[in-house]
């Protein structure tokens, strides 16, 4: 193992001592081990990465003598999990260009891709939250599980090495996204709608932000787009960009179903 990469690994690995005690480790008796090495595949041989992975920093609002949740070893199973990915799709597609390693690559590792393979896998059920937060909210909230997921692959990487991650990533996301086609689709609505007005020799679509609602750490904006001078699609989402694609879904939408030329 290359000296960078091994310092890396001692980097990221978690540094509070509590883990460390099987005083700390057993006062979690809500993490279900066997539960996790079904899921994982393998036995765990050192548990305090995974107790780490599974609590959510709402847990620390409730619990102040813990001072880390899984937003560590996220960080370490995203690297983890791209490099992982990357290296499979270079060697499964070796005629095609960066720009498709590339975009593929985002589509399996984005948060809507990883939120379903945790959801798959009910990594939510396992998550160690704060009482204020309902088991449900965790089950169904896109960030917290794909979050969970990486960092879930970090505690593997960290217990058991990168070839029982590949081993975990090929089965869990790799293999099930190829099979479903995914790769296949382009999700650029953005994109496919300036390739139609480039197509049809239109203007480019115009983009605008219409409004933002909720609070501003849970905002949710609304976005519309023009082309040829027609408001055409509206669309919301969390990130402008999001609404921004949404909109641009609905006008393609709006296009293909309609017998009239833009």
């Amino acid at each position: 193992m290359p000296l960078v990469f091994a310092r890396l690994i001692d980097l990221f690995k978690p540094q509070k001592k509590g883990f460390n005690s099987p005083e700390i480790q057993t006062s979690f008796p809500q993490v279900k081990y066997k539960e996790l090495e079904k899921i994982i595949g393998v036995p765990i041989d050192d548990k305090k990465f995974y107790i780490e992975a599974l609590i959510h920093r709402s847990f620390l609002e409730e619990n102040e003598k813990f001072n880390s949740s899984n937003e560590r070893l996220e960080f370490l199973g995203d690297s983890v999990l791209n490099l992982v990915i990357g290296e499979f799709l270079f060697d499964k597609f070796r005629n095609e260009e960066e720009g498709f390693l590339t975009k593929v690559r985002a589509k399996m590792v984005n948060r809507n891709a990883l939120s379903f393979v945790a959801d798959q896998l009910k990594l939510g059920e396992l998550l160690i939250l704060s009482n204020n937060v309902p088991k449900a909210v965790a089950q169904s909230s896109k960030s917290m599980l794909s979050d969970a997921l990486e960092a879930l692959i970090g505690a593997l990487y960290l217990d058991k090495g990168l070839e029982t991650c590949k081993k975990f990533i090929k089965k869990n996301i790799l293999e099930p996204a190829l099979k479903r086609g995914e790769h296949l689709i382009d999700e650029n609505y953005k994109s496919q709608l300036l390739e139609y007005a480039q197509a049809n020799k239109l203007d480019m679509p115009v983009y605008q932000i219409i409004s933002e609602q909720g609070p501003h750490h849970d905002k949710i904006f609304t976005a519309e787009v023009t082309l040829g001078g027609k408001r055409l699609g509206e669309g919301k989402g969390k990130s402008k960009k999001e609404a921004e694609q949404n909109a641009a879904q609905v006008a393609l939408n709006r296009i293909n179903n309609s017998s009239d030329s833009i």
